[in-house]
């Protein structure tokens, strides 16, 4: 049996790593499949195969603003989530930068903010306030309004964390940048499955979207940009998504993403009560084991996010002993899973970085069921047992809460 043989084994149930990537959905694969196969034209071509691909391009536009409570002007399509980040920080920085050059955003965004952060400072001369969360990786809003200077031009905050998933307090946060005249772009990729993504109720200015953590396809994305709002483009050349996103629209993919977006924003209710129950039973059943820690809010998080730190272990070990009893699980984001180094969002938390590399994140899907969450409960307790047998580390949960 070949190594790809050894893969395709592993059922979706025991499946752990949905906030990386998750199946497509049959019905978004079916939607897609006439843009490669029949409908190929060019958006931007003034004939009856481009015309119909223009027409897919709109709907899919239409709909998802409908979802989003906006004008469909105002959705403007991406290659990722990471395209999306940088095109609205950066676009904005750079068009609106002699209206301030402070930018405010929490310790625990993903790289795609950080990086984006810390390239608008370096380059360009930004200031970048890194606003600490609370021990429960939620941010308090009054650190935020204390860090607002006159020079501040944009607050970006993650929706819901991709590695604890703990929901922040948009609302209230859109209360001080509507006050202060400050722009406000949420990360939005991992809450669009559970939360409500309507703009105006969330008092958003920029938000981004994207297709892999919704059962669609991966390289597909777009930004949620409120009309009136002026931007930079990355990308420069036919000038397709209203001169801010040049380059051939994907309309095979767009119209995936649509349709999952669609399916999601249907069974919203449906999949929150039934990962919320899946969820809640494998922390309590986790946290069994001595010595180990729930990280982030144990209510305002995700419905599908189990985030627990198991003390004396190194994550990586668990990881690979978890894939031999065909688990996928992860010790952080997957666009940083090559570094050695702790996770910043677990650190970030106030764990020591010796304790944050026994992290591990089990992102459950909606394909999930409780026979495979029964499973990790009942082979985790062996693996730590074993692993920390032969650990040099001695650590204790009061050890943590007292360092």
């Amino acid at each position: 049996m070949n190594l790809l043989e050894k893969l395709r084994i592993n059922r979706e149930e025991s499946y752990f790593d949905a906030s990386s990537g998750t199946l497509m959905d049959p019905e978004v694969f079916s939607a897609m499949q006439e843009y490669f196969k029949v409908e190929y034209g060019n958006p931007g071509s003034m004939h009856a195969k481009g015309l119909v691909a223009a027409h897919a391009l709109n709907l899919a536009r239409q709909n998802v603003a409908k979802i989003l409570n906006a004008d469909p002007e105002e959705i403007i399509f991406t290659g990722s989530g990471t395209e999306s980040v940088n095109l609205a920080l950066k676009g904005v920085a750079q068009k609106n930068k002699d209206k301030g050059k402070h930018i405010i955003c929490t310790s625990i965004e993903h790289h795609a903010v950080l990086d984006s952060l810390e390239y608008l400072q370096r380059v360009h001369g930004f200031k970048i306030t890194l606003i600490d969360v609370e021990e429960n990786g939620i941010v308090d809003v009054e650190k935020i309004k204390k860090a607002i200077t006159k020079d501040t031009l944009l607050i970006s905050v993650m929706y819901a964390n991709n590695e604890v998933g703990t929901i922040q307090p948009l609302k209230e946060i859109s209360k001080l940048t509507k006050k202060n005249g400050i722009f406000l772009h949420t990360d939005a990729c991992q809450a669009a499955n559970s939360e409500s993504l309507d703009v105006e109720e969330l008092g958003v200015d920029l938000m981004t979207l994207n297709a892999s953590k919704i059962y669609g396809p991966k390289g597909v994305g777009c930004l949620y940009k409120r009309k009136g709002i002026e931007m930079e483009p990355l990308i420069h050349g036919g000038g397709q998504e209203y001169n801010l996103r040049s380059g051939t629209e994907n309309i095979p993919l767009i119209v995936g993403f649509s349709k999952a977006l669609a399916i999601a924003h249907k069974n919203k209710k449906d999949y929150c009560k039934k990962l919320t129950e899946l969820r809640d039973h494998l922390i309590s059943e986790l946290l069994k084991i001595d010595n180990t820690i729930l990280n982030g809010d144990p209510k305002k998080r995700l419905p599908n996010n189990v985030n627990i730190t198991f003390l004396n272990v190194e994550g990586e070990s668990v990881l690979l002993k978890l894939d031999e009893k065909g688990i996928c699980a992860s010790s952080g984001s997957a666009c940083a899973s090559r570094s050695l180094d702790p996770s910043h969002v677990i650190t970030g938390l106030g764990m020591p970085k010796e304790a944050a590399h026994g992290s591990i994140r089990f992102t459950l899907s909606k394909h999930t069921t409780k026979k495979g969450v029964d499973k990790v409960i009942e082979v985790l307790p062996r693996i730590i047992q074993e692993l920390r047998d032969i650990s040099p580390v001695d650590m204790t949960v009061e050890d943590i809460k007292n360092a």
